[in-house]
């Protein structure tokens, strides 16, 4: 992320640890301070330089001055930002304090007022107000020639220690007006550094969530082998059973000895060529890629695992596309001679010196032409993959008007209920479309009823569901329902049960269930009945 170079002025930041330093410093001086003024008063080889003038006034200023610095001690954890006025009230009883000690002392002659400079230069780092800070300084030189001025008055002093008074208050406003510069200087570089910290931070805890959250999993191994980090989706790969921090710090030959089989190929050959393994049978195949993380010889290896099965289903679906295209060239070329034989055979059972064993071989051609050529319009129709045109259909006076059509197109006796409660439920499908998947789902349960039981029967079931806001049309059979190890074929093209089947009815359906917006499934209902289930999304409930 880009941001500016100083977001915020020093002024609207908060204490900075330079300056909380800084502010400690000056307590703990102004403490000791104090103490060395009390002590220079009361020892005998230092008594002589100190409260000369007034020895009362220096020890109550002294005992003063020492009593103040006590709730400063308990205030080191202030914001400076918010006690810029107590701040300022600080420095100015430092002053006030300073100078009477001075002029208890002597005045200019006996060297306190230079403490006046040590004041200055702290209000200057403390103050951020650089015009508070330049206040502090004037203050101090004006407290400065006041004291001398009284002390000249007081006949303690010649007007001679002007000199030294005015060369001390051209010290102190050098020394403020010196330092303020550097310590804005100084918070800018900390409030960037700061602001530098922080978009670090961010950035490092924002790659840790995409790392995280990534669908490929990750791992940091070492050189001896040792999983150091796995994000959670390698967690899940390689120990679904325990905790991302469980299943750190263990051998990579733990997880997977397949895994740690090609770690070690590519460590000693620097070549890998992935291959797909499996963490326990029956798991989902994954697939491994290695990269060094740094040329040196404690290197530290990254390893991806993802899950094979989209790429497997990504090759899968680029040979059905060429196989639909080869299977839409060869119908196309089929569907002239296919025509040719069908009519001939009709021409040939209408011939009245036709025997009869020969009338069923015609009957035989003529039945299985359409097959073949209900094939080549399957195969046609899903080629051409026509956008659909969707209408809204009140589903329970629709499918009651169909299902008559369907029964009376069967011309042999068959059995469909219809249990739907929603009578004016309406749906969004392309009227054919719909007509042409359940027409296909229809033949299959009549079909495989009439296996199990002899008869012909079927129902259709309409439930909704309310929490996905989803209409569901269930086309129940009697049958004996669909193996388990075939389910993941049973969409696929060409593939079928029957050996009269021509294995597209099924894909058909889910290619115009696709294409709607809707999706089909196989389950079983709850009493194991055979069950296909077309499900309409919510944008078109």
């Amino acid at each position: 992320m880009n941001r500016p170079a100083i977001l915020t002025t020093p002024q609207a930041s908060p204490l900075s640890l330079q300056n909380l330093a800084m502010f400690r410093v000056y307590v703990g001086y102004r403490s000791l301070l104090s103490l060395v003024l009390l002590i220079m008063l009361v020892s005998p080889n230092t008594r002589q330089l100190v409260g000369t003038l007034n020895p009362t006034l220096y020890t109550t200023v002294a005992l003063a001055y020492l009593a103040t610095s006590i709730p400063l001690i308990g205030s080191l954890s202030m914001r400076l930002s918010e006690n810029q006025h107590l701040m300022l009230m600080v420095f100015i009883v430092d002053i006030i304090a300073l100078t009477l000690l001075a002029s208890s002392s002597g005045g200019v002659i006996s060297g306190l007022p230079v403490l006046l400079v040590v004041t200055v230069a702290a209000s200057a780092v403390l103050i951020v107000n650089r015009t508070l800070a330049t206040l502090v300084a004037a203050i101090s030189v004006l407290a400065l020639l006041l004291d001398t001025s009284w002390l000249i008055l007081q006949s303690e002093l010649d007007t001679s220690a002007f000199f030294p008074a005015g060369i001390l208050g051209l010290l102190i406003f050098g020394v403020s007006l010196m330092v303020q510069p550097i310590a804005y200087r100084l918070g800018h570089a900390e409030e960037l550094a700061r602001n530098r910290a922080t978009d670090l931070y961010s950035l490092q805890r924002l790659n840790e969530q995409i790392v995280q959250h990534m669908q490929t999993g990750i791992l940091l191994v070492s050189d001896s082998g040792i999983v150091r980090i796995m994000n959670k989706a390698a967690s899940e790969f390689l120990t679904p059973e325990r905790p991302v921090a469980v299943a750190q710090g263990r051998r990579i030959g733990d997880y997977s000895p397949d895994l740690a089989h090609q770690f070690e190929h590519w460590k000693n050959f620097g070549t890998h060529r992935a291959k797909p393994f499996t963490i326990v049978d029956g798991a989902t195949p994954i697939i491994a890629h290695f990269r060094e993380l740094q040329s040196n010889t404690n290197s530290e290896t990254l390893v991806f695992v993802e899950d094979y099965s989209p790429v497997t289903q990504y090759a899968q679906s680029l040979k059905l596309n060429s196989l639909g295209r080869l299977t839409a060239s060869i119908a196309h070329e089929i569907r002239n001679p296919l025509g040719a034989i069908s009519h001939a055979a009709q021409l040939l059972s209408e011939s009245p010196k036709l025997e009869s064993s020969d009338a069923r071989m015609a009957e035989i051609i003529q039945h299985h032409c359409e097959r073949v050529n209900q094939t080549v319009e399957s195969v046609m129709q899903i080629s051409r993959r026509e956008p659909p045109k969707p209408e809204h259909l009140v589903l329970a006076p629709w499918l009651t008007a169909f299902v008559g059509e369907y029964l009376n197109a069967l011309h042999r006796p068959a059995e469909v209920t219809i249990q739907c409660e929603f009578k004016e439920l309406l749906i969004e499908f392309d009227p054919e479309n719909l007509q042409r998947v359940l027409t296909n789902l229809l033949d299959n349960a009549l079909r495989h009823g009439k296996l199990a039981n002899g008869r012909e029967s079927a129902r259709i079931e309409v439930e909704i569901d309310s929490a996905l806001h989803m209409c569901q049309i269930d086309i129940v059979d009697e049958g004996e329902g669909v193996p388990t190890r075939e389910l993941s074929k049973l969409f696929e093209p060409f593939y079928t049960t029957m050996q009269e089947g021509s294995g597209m009815g099924l894909y058909l359906c889910k290619e115009l269930c696709q294409i709607n917006d809707a999706d089909i499934s196989y389950r079983l209902t709850r009493r194991d009945e055979s069950c296909f289930r077309i499900s309409v999304n919510q944008r078109a409930v």
